[in-house]
C-alpha cells in the first residue's frame, strides 16, 4: 500500500466518523501520550484537574496524533493533550471540525529520524538514503519532519520504502536490524539513537524552518458547549507549567511524572530539558496563536500536499484555532 492511499485513507475514515455526540460534561476523557513527560502530569495525578473542574476525568494513552483525531471524531475523547500539529493538519484538511485550543510544549530535538549506524549515513552523505527502508508513523509530526529533511536533502520518497510504524515499534525494529531508518520521539527516539544517528540537529532543522510543536485539540462542538469547562483544564495546565518553570518544584514533581510517564526520573529529566513549555500570554501572541501558528500548519499542509500524502489543503486555518479558552484561562 502507498503512502498516498494509507495516509488519505487514514483521514477519509477520520471525516466519516464526524458528527458522534460529546460526552456528558460530568465525565470527560482525555487523551495523552505515555513516554512523554510533561507537567500536567502533576496536576493529572494529584486531583488537580477533578477540584478545578468538578468533573470525572478518564486518561486514556494514544501512541499517535492521528488515532487521537479518530477518538475526537468518534467523540470518544474530548480534549487531546500534545497532539502533533501535522495529524492535527492531516484531520482538519480532511473536513473534521477540531480545533487547536493552546500550544502544549514546543521541542525540536525531541522528534527527528536516526539512521541505522551500519549505514555511517550523516548530513553529507544523506544522498545515499534513495531506495532505504524508513518506519514512519504517518500523518504526525515525525512524518511531516521526515518529508522536509528527506526534501531539503534531495532525496525522493518516492525511491524508499516507507512504512508506517509507531515509534515504539519503529525503535524495536531499527534495533533488531530490520529498518535503515526510523522516526518518531520521546522515550522511543532515545532508544532510537542507541543504535544510530540523527541527520540534523533540533537547532539545524529550526534553522530550515521546520518547528515542532504540539497543541491541545478539542472538537468544536465540545469547545462550543464545554467552553467554561474547558478553560477551567487549560488554567490547570497553565498552573502546572508554571510550576515546573520554578525549579524550587521540580524534586517533588519530577518523579509523579516520571511514574505517570512510564519512564525513569533520570530520562524524564533529560527529556523534559529539551522542552519548552510557552506561557498563556506567548501562546497569545503573534509568534503562537496569534498568526504564527495558523501560518506553521498551511506550511504543513503544502508539505503533504507536494508529496501526495492528503489531497488538498484548506484554504486558510484561522477557523482550526480557538483562542477563546484560552483567553479565558487568563482570569481563573
Amino acid at each position: 500500500m502507498s503512502l498516498k492511499t494509507t495516509l488519505m485513507g487514514a483521514a477519509a475514515s477520520t471525516a466519516m466518523l464526524l458528527g458522534a455526540q460529546a460526552a456528558m460534561a460530568d465525565e470527560i476523557t482525555v487523551a495523552y501520550f505515555l513516554e512523554w513527560p510533561m507537567p500536567f502530569q502533576y496536576a493529572k495525578q494529584t486531583g488537580m484537574y477533578e477540584e478545578a473542574m468538578g468533573t470525572k476525568i478518564n486518561w486514556v494513552s494514544f501512541d499517535t496524533g492521528t488515532a487521537m483525531s479518530a477518538a475526537m471524531a468518534s467523540g470518544d475523547v474530548q480534549i487531546s493533550v500534545s497532539q502533533g500539529v501535522p495529524p492535527f493538519v492531516v484531520a482538519a484538511s480532511a473536513g473534521q471540525d477540531i480545533q487547536i485550543v493552546d500550544v502544549a510544549v514546543s521541542y525540536s530535538d525531541n522528534d527527528n529520524c536516526v539512521v541505522a549506524a551500519g549505514l555511517e549515513i550523516d548530513k553529507d552523505s544523506a544522498a545515499e538514503l534513495a531506495g532505504k527502508k524508513v518506519a514512519v508513523p504517518l500523518g504526525t509530526a515525525a512524518h511531516y519532519g521526515f518529508l522536509s529533511q528527506m526534501n531539503h536533502f534531495g532525496v525522493d520518497v518516492a525511491s524508499m520504502e516507507v512504512v508506517d510504524m509507531a515509534p515504539a515499534e519503529g525503535a524495536a525494529a531499527l534495533a533488531q536490524g530490520s529498518l535503515d531508518m526510523a522516526c518518531g520521539w520521546g522515550g522511543a527516539l532515545r532508544r532510537m539513537t542507541e543504535h544510530g544517528n540523527v541527520l540534523l540537529t533540533g537547532a539545524e532543522k529550526e534553522e530550515l524552518g521546520i518547528l515542532v510543536f504540539d497543541a491541545t485539540t478539542a472538537p468544536a462542538s465540545y469547545i462550543a458547549e464545554e467552553g467554561e469547562m474547558l478553560a477551567k483544564f487549560l488554567a490547570v495546565t497553565a498552573e502546572a507549567n508554571a510550576m515546573w518553570a520554578d525549579k524550587d518544584n521540580q524534586a517533588k514533581m519530577l518523579p509523579v511524572i516520571a511514574k505517570d510517564a512510564g519512564m525513569t526520573e533520570e530520562d524524564t529529566a533529560s527529556t523534559l530539558a529539551t522542552f519548552k513549555f510557552p506561557t498563556v500570554d506567548e501562546q497569545l501572541s503573534g509568534a503562537w496563536l496569534g498568526g504564527t501558528a495558523q501560518d506553521f500548519m498551511k506550511g504543513v499542509a503544502g508539505v503533504f500536499v507536494g508529496a501526495g500524502s492528503i489531497p488538498s489543503a484548506l484554504d486558510s486555518y484561522d477557523g482550526a484555532v480557538n483562542t477563546g479558552p484560552l483567553d479565558a484561562a487568563k482570569g481563573m
